[in-house]
């Protein structure tokens, strides 16, 4: 076992980690243990708590809780004499992470990282909270006067620290049960009736002035726009076209203010304020690759015409591409918020800074256009507002001038590491938003994305690991990753990437069935085994990703339909059923889970194409019926006497071509429409299609 402890100043055990936020600490005076059994050893041994404090290397407040008590030599020495202190990268970790910001959320109402949790030397904790200041303030304990009392709870009152984690863990493991069965388990799957509620009650939390919903701060949080855009399919028609207005305007204000990078492109990961004035100014992946299915979403339903939802797409997939993407392949996870230890230094500007770039003339009509004041808006600098609301091109001269010598300045860090969930979720926004805009450019990025996952991410044993960092995949996947590959797989194949995708698809589909599936609990579980951790982790609820059992429901029902496996359609059910209770209680708690809900009630529609895949006819219809459906429903291309090997051969029986040109059928429910060569036939089918799943 490592108990040595690093002299001071040389640097402590994290120096050995590729992770990035975990080598962010490998210096401070804190005698850090990365999690693993390692660490609950020493503790056992020496019969101390673990101070377990999680985080992320884009994080503004783990920063500066490192360097108020991390970084200080009293506060390290009273963490180290008398606890085991764990740092653990929450992006490498989610098993860790949700297990204790589940506790942390049960014992104060409210998360967060840094994420602070006092546990016995088994794991299991007994108190815990976020970021605690060095001295008393706004209402919080000094960190050193938690970490005294923490202290003494553990020696001096053991017993109630035992009942306190015991009951914990069991409140952990609880889940709301209904009454329509003693299982817990419902008889009927919820109806779309229930999605279309949801829908509306977020609706009703509409910010009708800026967009987005509910007030400061304003996070776009795109398994909620998804929810509103399901929806839509559900909705009165007039209810409908309110929920898409309200889309739209808060697609555009995201875009024109302090959400979005106006230089550079790419999502900011929240605004402080209700009006997406300035933002945290971390980056993450996985907000990238939502935010884009769902501008082209909102795109593909308001018509194919608005430019103002084209443009932060091209914009934020070139942005991808040329500060994201690694070399070797992959995205890299996240863009600091902090550059030369200053909150947003890198991104905002003040006239005299852009008059230094631009000249005089030039300078007052971008400043007067982009809003920036001697006075500011964030620290006495402007954060970029758009507020002419003027064509895109107007002002390209100036923002490329800007984005070129704002690249001079010292940037924010960027974690190089690559997350198996998160560029899944990069590869469907590029492969959905490649395959609506007939931008083969993008198609190419995310299979190219994807040949990285499969080269580097793929477990030699079988399986998939979570992350490649420093050159090396570790860490199994869990189930948020899978789900995410499976669900990129999917899309990769709607969008023409070929049949080798459906294939990869159906065996992430059955490996998730093997793994994750418990059928005593009729439930999945985040971790595939039980691991160091006191529980086993449940996944939670929708957040800044999508819902992990949500998002592998709808991947294995579009699986299911494709490949013809009943087995997984009636597990997917199955696990629908068991939660229930939960999304009749809390709907607008699980948007992605009420999606999958939806898709089981209604039926996937799925166009079939048969002819030459790379001909301009058959490219035409496919285009247009990626253009008429709804994102989980499938579009499948072959060519005429194809053997697909994952596919259901049903869908192209007895199909072929008609008169040399490729021809099309849409079928939904137990009916096909008669075949087709022309494409407005079949887009008014897959109309007709979309507007039938609506009802109940």
């Amino acid at each position: 076992m490592d108990t040595q402890r690093s002299a001071p100043g040389a640097g402590n055990r994290l120096l050995r980690e590729t992770s990035l936020y975990l080598r962010q600490h490998s210096h401070n005076p804190v005698d850090w243990w990365p999690w693993g059994e390692a660490a609950l050893l020493a503790a056992r041994e020496q019969n101390k708590p673990l101070l377990v404090s999680i985080g992320y290397s884009a994080c503004h407040w783990c920063h500066v809780m490192e360097r108020e008590s991390f970084e200080d030599a009293d506060t390290a020495a009273l963490m180290n004499r008398h606890f085991i202190c764990i740092k653990v990268d929450r992006e490498e970790r989610p098993d860790v992470d949700q297990l204790y910001m589940d506790t942390v959320l049960r014992l104060t109402g409210q998360g967060g990282w840094p994420l602070t949790v006092f546990c016995k030397p088994d794991g299991a904790p007994y108190y815990g909270g976020t970021y605690y200041p060095p001295e008393p303030r706004h209402g919080l304990p000094a960190f050193r006067q938690v970490l005294l009392a923490m202290q003494r709870a553990f020696h001096e009152q053991r017993g109630d620290v035992d009942a306190t984690a015991e009951r914990i863990l069991d409140a952990l493991e609880a889940r709301p049960r209904g009454v329509a069965a003693e299982s817990g388990v419902a008889t009927e799957l919820p109806g779309v009736k229930l999605l279309a509620q949801a829908a509306q009650s977020l609706l009703s939390s509409a910010d009708r002035a800026h967009g987005g919903f509910g007030g400061a701060p304003k996070f776009p949080t795109p398994t909620n726009l998804e929810l509103l855009l399901a929806g839509c399919d559900h909705k009165d028609p007039a209810v409908a076209r309110d929920a898409l207005a309200h889309l739209n305007l808060s697609l555009r204000q995201m875009a024109r203010r302090g959400l979005y990078d106006t230089l550079g492109g790419g999502f900011h990961r929240y605004c402080v304020d209700a009006h997406w004035g300035v933002p945290h100014f971390e980056k993450m992946l996985y907000d990238q690759g939502q935010l884009l299915r769902v501008y082209a979403e909102v795109w593909r339903r308001d018509g194919c015409t608005q430019d103002a939802l084209l443009w932060p797409i091209r914009e934020t997939a070139a942005y991808l591409q040329r500060e994201m993407r690694d070399a070797a392949g992959g995205w890299y996870a996240s863009q600091d918020a902090d550059s030369e230890g200053v909150e947003g230094r890198f991104y905002v500007w003040t006239p005299q800074q852009v008059r230094t770039v631009l000249g005089n003339d030039r300078a007052r009509a971008f400043c007067e256009a982009y809003g920036v004041r001697p006075e500011g808006n964030f620290e006495g600098s402007t954060v970029l507002w758009e507020l002419a609301d003027a064509p895109r091109e107007k002002f390209a001269r100036e923002r490329d001038a800007l984005q070129r010598a704002r690249a001079e300045r010292a940037p924010p860090a960027t974690d190089t590491k690559r997350i198996l969930g998160w560029n899944a979720l990069t590869i469907s926004g590029l492969a959905f938003a490649g395959s609506v805009l007939a931008d083969d450019k993008m198609i190419r990025e995310a299979i190219a994305g994807a040949h990285f996952v499969k080269q580097h991410l793929q477990a030699k044993g079988g399986g998939w690991l979570r992350v490649f960092d420093g050159g090396v995949a570790k860490v199994e996947a869990f189930l948020d990753d899978h789900a995410a590959w499976l669900a990129a797989c999917l899309d990769l194949h709607r969008a023409g990437a070929g049949d080798e995708w459906l294939a990869q698809a159906l065996e992430v589909a059955d490996l998730i069935q093997a793994r994750f599936f418990d059928a005593d609990e009729n439930d999945f579980f985040l971790t595939s085994t039980v691991s160091a951790l006191p529980r086993r982790p449940r996944p939670g609820h929708d957040g800044a990703t999508p819902d992990p059992v949500g998002h592998t429901l709808l991947g294995l029902l579009r699986v299911a339909a494709l490949c013809g496996r009943d087995d997984l359609r009636r597990c997917a059910e199955q696990v629908i059923r068991s939660h229930a209770f939960a999304l009749e209680r809390m709907p607008t708690a699980f948007p992605t889970l009420l999606r999958a809900a939806a898709l089981a009630h209604t039926g996937m529609a799925v166009a079939v194409i048969v002819g030459a895949p790379q001909a301009e006819d058959c490219r035409a219809l496919a285009l247009a019926a990626r253009r008429a459906l709804s994102p989980e429903h499938a579009v499948v291309v072959a060519a005429p006497d194809a053997a697909p090997g994952a596919l259901d051969p049903s869908w192209l029986e007895a199909r072929t071509p008609v008169a040399g040109r490729a021809c099309a059928w849409l079928c939904h429910g137990v009916h096909c429409s008669l075949p087709t060569t022309e494409v407005s036939v079949l887009a008014v089918a897959c109309a007709r299609a979309m507007r039938e799943s609506g009802g109940d």
